[in-house]
């Protein structure tokens, strides 16, 4: 019992890694490490029939209900990763963006291999429907990220439900949400720096962005799984437009450029080598967590 509870803390730790950087989801993490269905229906048990369950049948029941444990265990694992994690990554996108994007490059590429392999056929409607998914995120990571200089409480709450949203579905990352919405680095700051009141108008949003997605997407993976997988692998390769390491920054908008075209516009180092290093340490992360995964099991 407690190797099972060190390992789920410890998967917790990874999902939480994932949601705070740009990128990869928790919730593909969570379904690397065999734990994704399970999450699902625990969040789903979280409705007013559980209170039903804790008046009626008392305490133990209830958390027996909800799989509390395992929501605990898994989200103190979380919690400890997003917390521990936030300064540093804040930090290094700003000193180092080229093998930080490229680290977060080599997530999503690995990712997308995992999600193809849970693919149970490929036809040629679901090869459709993963175009349209490359397309929609390479036109909406594309556009310019909304800029909020001082964005109030209900911001965040709003930015909270939405990136929720993101973080419990496979392939599509919540962080990168609150980079298109412009509240990226004030999330990260107000973590770091235990900004209670946004913390909570945060956490907030999250919550209610939870319990009311987490039923619709059940529905969606349970009638069109296959589907729903493409069209989220597809978002997962179409990301890789704001994810790009190299890029011309010019009035009021980004192009992604070659890494020799970098290295002639701004007279600085591609970092190409260091860049392909970082994706290949972040390949090798995911396939050890998997393997990891799969023998535990």
């Amino acid at each position: 019992m407690l190797k099972k509870n060190v390992l789920l803390f410890l998967k917790g730790l990874s999902m939480g890694a994932a949601d705070v950087v740009p990128g990869v989801s928790g919730g593909t993490i969570a379904f690397i490490t065999g734990i994704y269905d399970e999450l699902l229906s625990s969040i789903n048990k979280l409705r007013p029939e559980a209170l039903a369950v804790l008046f009626r049948e008392g305490w133990f029941a209830f958390w027996h209900h909800v799989n509390g444990s395992f929501l605990l265990i898994l989200g103190c694992g979380i919690f400890t990763s997003l917390f521990a994690l936030s300064k540093t990554i804040g930090w290094v996108l700003v000193n180092h963006p080229i093998p930080i994007w490229s680290f977060f490059i080599g997530l999503v590429l690995v990712s997308i291999w995992h999600m193809l392999r849970q693919l149970p056929s490929i036809n040629v409607f679901s090869m459709i429907i993963f175009v349209l998914g490359v397309g929609f995120a390479w036109w909406f990571s594309g556009m310019s990220p909304f800029q909020e200089a001082n964005p109030d409480l209900l911001v965040f709450f709003v930015c909270g439900a939405i990136a929720v949203c993101a973080m419990i579905l496979p392939g599509i990352s919540g962080s990168s949400l609150l980079l298109l919405l412009g509240v990226y680095q004030p999330v990260l700051a107000a973590v770091s720096s235990l900004n209670v009141p946004v913390l909570v108008s945060l956490t907030s949003g999250c919550v209610v962005g939870l319990l009311a997605f987490s039923q619709i997407l059940s529905w969606l993976l349970t009638n069109a799984r296959t589907l729903v997988f493409s069209f989220l692998t597809g978002m997962m390769l179409g990301s890789i437009n704001r994810l790009w390491p190299w890029k011309d920054i010019g009035v009021g908008k980004m192009t992604n450029i070659l890494p020799q075209t970098y290295e002639q516009l701004t007279g600085e180092s591609s970092q190409l080598l260091l860049a392909c290093s970082a994706a290949l340490v972040a390949i090798a992360i995911v396939l050890i967590i998997e393997l990891v995964a799969h023998r535990s099991s």
